[in-house]
């Protein structure tokens, strides 16, 4: 990048907010693309960088006898509390900040500048590494009820959806286009997901354009062939995600919801997800008692409830639960909606599909599954994620909660996911950091008309490269469990600390069963080695073992046999000393695991959380359960 006119500023003073230690003295520098800070009071040399676009707010507070304080928040939760010496750099910086992370076209976004040095084929290969016609075909369409069709290729149906979409074999183009003039934004029913296994399937669309009494034939017709595409079950259900008051409203202003009297056997419920403001301010709220410095437990605990933010958390799990029962149990097809169906819709479909199919639990699944519900179906992520200078209105954590929601999965299920957080948390990092052209612009459309298949970088690639980095060692493999059912009941919710303090490195333990795993896996390793040394001097000696041999071999004989026991599928199993079947033998091939204990980061859109890298876990554990619905204990 290259550097500003000013680009550095001397004795800078970096707070911590969470230790009694003396404030770090560096250097500031802006660059282009990154603020970055080198500690000079450090023994070893020590960076922390700040992507411009990761920047939510900056304030510059008043003057102190120390200097001029500069407050940065990003939105990837980290916060920077600078104190600059002069009044006049800071302003400087400030005025500076403002600017760089707030960028006003599309093509001042780091994407459009950021060059990896790959070739160009490499580039377009990137982009195809992703194909939603092959993940249809895994579900099984086409088939007798479902078509990809080409309806939308001029975006003639709906300017913010893909040109190629799943709708129903039985409805004609003149049905489809009918449907569009009566839902909100042209969003029709197109299909999510298809269970194969009863062909129940999940849609997804917008609100129709009913206000009190209007109705659309054609509309219709698109319900009752969805319904038809399912023979096995006599219903349909119709989810409106928002609160019934929300959808009351709207019905004033002329659109609303669907009445039960006009559709053919569809059994309509609401599922009470608030609106993105709702959420803004819970955030905030939520933030506010992260950032309080010497809190009591009892505070910290009242602050988290009255954000109301784990409320919202569980909301969303709830609605995608009953998407999952209703496909599997009641062997329903579900039409979801929300006000346009580009959020709340997203969130709950997404969670449905994980819940119901561990292709979508995998490195490659989980990819697709953001690909096809949230990229392709046009998720507003420039509007949603601030990435450029605009309404603050429009922003909301909508994504985020999406990513928490996987999370508290994972804490439920620690064995059915590939990947572990830190996948989660570098994906939500990019999503905001605009260094990758997937999540630019608003819809598919936007993307095409900026280009970014032709000079920007897809992230799916770069993350795969790392995979050892995100792996998950207590994956137990694809045909484990294929549904989930998860306790939704307010006690099952935690505080994710990893996303929301991540960059406090004075808070210490952090919520993650790598931490318990990987310091068995370390203990094994080293009794070994260990062991080894000692079998190698066993030929120099007469007579019976030593006493420090037989020792050692009754502590791996018995963490072999221990081994054999079936491992719980609960958090509360890793919590306190580990479990002896963790010792050993728990991990096929882990000879290849190697502890990575001084992981270096110098960039903010790579990991920063304080549990040790687990690298090379090739191997994947035992099961004695096979292709099974998996419940939390």
């Amino acid at each position: 990048a290259e550097p500003l006119t000013s680009p550095d500023v001397e004795n800078v003073k970096l707070l911590d907010r969470y230790t009694n230690r003396k404030p770090a003295n560096g250097t500031l520098y802006l660059t282009a693309t990154h603020l970055i800070y080198v500690d000079a009071s450090a023994e070893v040399r020590k960076e922390t960088w700040i992507l411009h676009h990761h920047i939510a707010t900056v304030e510059k507070l008043p003057l102190t006898t120390s200097g001029c304080p500069l407050l940065i928040h990003c939105k990837n939760f980290r916060v920077a509390h600078f104190v600059i010496g002069h009044e006049r750099d800071c302003l400087e910086v400030y005025t500076s900040l403002l600017k760089l992370s707030q960028p006003v076209k599309p093509e001042e976004l780091y994407a459009f500048s950021y060059n990896p040095k790959m070739p160009k084929d490499n580039r377009e290969i990137g982009w195809k590494l992703i194909d939603l016609k092959v993940d249809y075909q895994r579900m099984g369409i086409p088939n007798d009820y479902w078509e990809i069709t080409d309806n939308n290729k001029d975006y003639e149906v709906c300017n913010t959806y893909p040109p190629e979409i799943v709708v129903p074999k039985a409805v004609s183009k003149t049905t489809v286009l009918g449907s569009s003039r009566f839902r909100s934004r042209g969003r029709i029913p197109v299909l999510s997901y298809f269970y194969k296994e009863n062909n129940a399937a999940i849609c997804r669309c917008s609100q129709p354009l009913s206000g009190f009494s209007a109705r659309c034939q054609d509309d219709e017709q698109m319900l009752h062939a969805i319904k038809q595409a399912n023979p096995g079950s006599r219903f349909m259900y119709v989810v409106d995600t928002r609160p019934k008051l929300n959808a009351m409203a709207n019905r004033a202003a002329g659109k609303g919801y669907e009445n039960e009297d006009n559709y053919n056997n569809i059994r309509f419920k609401f599922i009470g997800i608030e609106n993105i403001h709702v959420m803004s301010n819970s955030l905030q709220k939520l933030l506010e008692v992260c950032e309080t410095k010497s809190l009591s437990m009892s505070d910290f605990l009242t602050g988290l409830e009255n954000s109301g933010w784990l409320r919202h958390i569980k909301a969303v799990m709830d609605a995608g639960v009953f998407l999952a029962k209703a496909v599997k149990d009641e062997k329903a097809s579900v039409l979801v909606h929300c006000s346009d169906g580009w959020d709340r819709t997203a969130q709950v479909c997404s969670l449905a599909s994980l819940l119901l199919d561990s292709f979508y639990r995998t490195f490659k699944g989980f990819m697709v599954l953001i690909e096809k519900e949230w990229i392709a179906m046009g998720h507003k992520f420039s509007h949603r994620c601030g990435h450029l200078d605009g309404d603050s209105k429009e922003v909301s954590p909508v994504f985020t909660q999406f990513t928490e929601c996987v999370w508290q999965l994972m804490q439920q299920f620690p064995c059915v996911f590939e990947f572990n957080e830190r996948l989660l948390l570098e994906i939500h990092d990019h999503i905001y950091s605009c260094q990758f052209g997937n999540f630019l612009g608003n819809c598919y459309r936007e993307r095409e008309e900026l280009k970014v298949f032709e000079k920007t970088h897809s992230l799916w690639p770069f993350l795969l490269q790392r995979k050892q980095e995100f792996r998950n060692p207590l994956y137990k493999g694809f045909a484990a469990y294929r549904e989930l059912q998860p306790n939704t009941l307010p006690f099952s919710f935690q505080f994710w600390c990893g996303m929301y303090n991540c960059f406090d490195k004075g808070m210490h333990p952090k919520q993650c069963v790598l931490d318990h795993l990987l310091s068995c896996v370390s203990q094994k390793l080293q009794l070994e080695d260990n062991a080894s040394e000692l079998e190698n001097k066993l030929p120099f000696l007469d007579g019976p073992l030593p006493e420090e041999a037989c020792t050692l071999s009754k502590i791996i004989n018995t963490s072999v046999e221990s081994s054999k026991t079936p491992m719980l599928n609960t958090p509360q199993d890793y919590e306190g000393e580990p479990p002896a079947l963790l010792t050993n033998g728990m991990i096929a091939g882990d000879s290849d695991v190697k502890l990575d204990q001084d992981q270096k980061n110098k960039d903010s859109l790579v990991d920063h959380h304080d549990f040790p890298g687990c690298n090379g876990t090739t191997g994947v554990l035992e099961s004695d359960t096979k292709g099974e619905s998996l419940q939390p204990q």
